[in-house]
């Protein structure tokens, strides 16, 4: 049997599997984030059995935390960058994947990553363009646009966007330590306990902070409708696990874009949505697919999945 491998590299912990070519998860286990020697180890560890068990690999996805060097042309394509993480900036997550399995290896981001699998069994199937926002720990934003993750010469950074600020927060620093109030700064997991003094979980759902939650993430949605026109916008992560939010998100964003050049989809009320990737870790089912269209003739491979061009030095 001929099988796929793909990998969530997160800060705490690595996700990985081993599937059918479908997509069919065979075994998976998680891996806690140490060092990288000691992590990448484990990891080369449980694909070895996995091989061993169900056969060779064709080749491998990675949806990793960032920031990543994505410029294929680049000598450092597929490495971690400034990662706070310590021991980890630096580390080629793709190359040492690639010499660890001896075949094709796509990267992305983790959100990027999260967004692809929404397009494949969540709340995007069907549509062209659309983003994935992810509030949690950080915020972050995956854009897929006309099919295909949408970048330049490196990943977007969305969740770093600044956004106006209500009088009643202007006086809140924010925790981002290279911007203090850009939308992480203000908005995300850390932002609202360094705020509240109580993480999200912890707060009722008419405390005022859901309130000014809502309100950066309708801002952040509108300068997305502005700027890449997505079908749909999914929101998911650690603090929007609560679904008393989205109507508030959804009210703010009616408010905030004053009628102003707006299509169809905009206006619809599931515009703003909830993930619904079905089952599973979302990042981890986007490497798979990663995995799944690198292993596919060349036509069928779709951006972000295909093998780098060699690197320029």
């Amino acid at each position: 049997m001929s099988t796929l491998a793909a990998i969530e590299a997160g800060g705490s912990k690595f996700v990985c599997a081993v599937t059918s070519e479908s997509g069919q998860t065979l075994v998976e286990r998680r891996i806690p984030t140490t060092t990288p020697d000691e992590t990448l180890e484990r990891l080369g560890a449980f694909f070895k059995e996995a091989r061993a068990a169900h056969g060779a690999v064709l080749a491998a996805g990675i949806a990793s935390f960032g920031p990543l060097d994505l410029d294929t042309s680049s000598a450092t394509y597929g490495a971690i960058t400034g990662s706070p993480k310590p021991g980890w900036s630096g580390v080629n997550l793709q190359s040492r994947v690639k010499s660890m399995l001896g075949v094709p290896v796509a990267i992305n981001t983790d959100v990027v990553c999260a967004a692809i699998a929404e397009g494949v069994s969540g709340m995007a199937r069907g549509l062209d363009s659309y983003a994935y926002v992810t509030v949690g720990t950080g915020i972050g934003v995956g854009v897929v646009s006309h099919g295909q993750p949408l970048a330049g010469h490196q990943h977007t950074e969305v969740g770093h966007i600044r956004v106006a600020r209500p009088h009643s927060d202007l006086e809140f620093a924010g925790v981002c330590p290279f911007h203090h109030d850009c939308v992480e700064g203000l908005a995300s997991g850390p932002a609202i306990e360094a705020r509240w003094s109580a993480q999200a979980k912890d707060l009722p759902d008419g405390h005022p902070a859901w309130a000014l939650e809502a309100e950066y993430i309708a801002a952040l949605c509108l300068n997305l409708v502005y700027t890449v026109r997505p079908q749909r916008v999914i929101v998911g992560g650690g603090v929007f696990q609560r679904a008393a939010l989205f109507p508030l998100v959804r009210r703010a964003f009616s408010r905030l874009h004053g009628d102003y050049a707006l299509g169809r989809w905009e206006r619809s009320e599931s515009f703003i949505a909830p993930q619904g990737c079905a089952g599973g870790v979302p990042g981890l089912l986007g490497a798979v697919e990663l995995a799944k269209r690198l292993a596919l003739p060349g036509p069928a491979r779709a951006a972000g999945a295909t093998s780098p061009a060699p690197a320029r030095r």
